[in-house]
């Protein structure tokens, strides 16, 4: 059974995967996200922004934040004292593992194999991030992954969009997606908060006509 935590996180089937280059913006872009009904986010920590974006966004009391691409223990501590409430990485650090479940958040590491799997599952993980998801062979090799692994949740980023997101989420043992198409890096730069909306509004919406379907 999935981490109760990370309920809330997967619910809306979508997570949006941010750039932020200037903690700036992070209100606005809160704001535009809880606005267009895709009140979640995670924040990358691929700029020096990060941390204090997270802390800004964090005044928005409807968004769950989330910090990315975390590599370190130090960036776990940074991540949590502003805000972020779960914790995901591209890869499998069990430093990283460890210091997230030592603070009590839950947190998504990046796996690509089977031998990745069972070091998540050593470290008392149900869930983990599949990725780069449609390089490392997409749907197909989670199919193959959750054969053997049949109680782990999988949340599939890289190279998810529109185009293909309803096949992955056709799959059981996926409750949600990561993606950016809903916060283009340009259009946070530049404070462009009504198109972030509006792209949020319709990947919700795009997600509902699948679960309908």
């Amino acid at each position: 059974m999935m981490d109760a935590r990370l309920s809330p996180i997967v619910s809306h089937s979508l997570i949006p995967v941010v750039v932020i280059d200037d903690a700036y913006s992070a209100p606005g872009l809160a704001d535009a996200l809880v606005a267009g009904g895709l009140p979640v986010a995670e924040v990358t920590f691929r700029t020096p922004a990060a941390a204090e974006a997270i802390a800004r966004m964090a005044t928005n009391p409807d968004i769950i934040l989330g910090a990315g691409t975390v590599h370190t223990a130090e960036q776990v501590d940074r991540a949590v004292e502003a805000g972020a409430t779960y914790i995901v990485s591209a890869g499998l650090s069990p430093a990283v593992v460890r210091r997230a479940q030592e603070l009590g958040v839950a947190v998504l590491p990046g796996i690509a194999t089977a031998t990745e799997i069972v070091t998540a599952l050593d470290l008392g993980l149900d869930a983990v991030k599949f990725f780069p998801a449609e390089t490392s062979g997409g749907v197909p090799a989670i199919k193959a992954l959750a054969a053997p692994f049949p109680d782990l949740t999988f949340v599939p980023t890289g190279g998810i969009g529109p185009k293909n997101i309803a096949d992955y989420l056709a799959v059981p043992a996926i409750p949600a997606c990561g993606g950016s198409w809903m916060c283009p890096r340009d259009a946070v730069k530049a404070g462009d908060f009504a198109t972030i909306e509006r792209l949020c509004r319709e990947a919700v919406e795009l997600v509902t006509s699948l679960k309908g379907a």
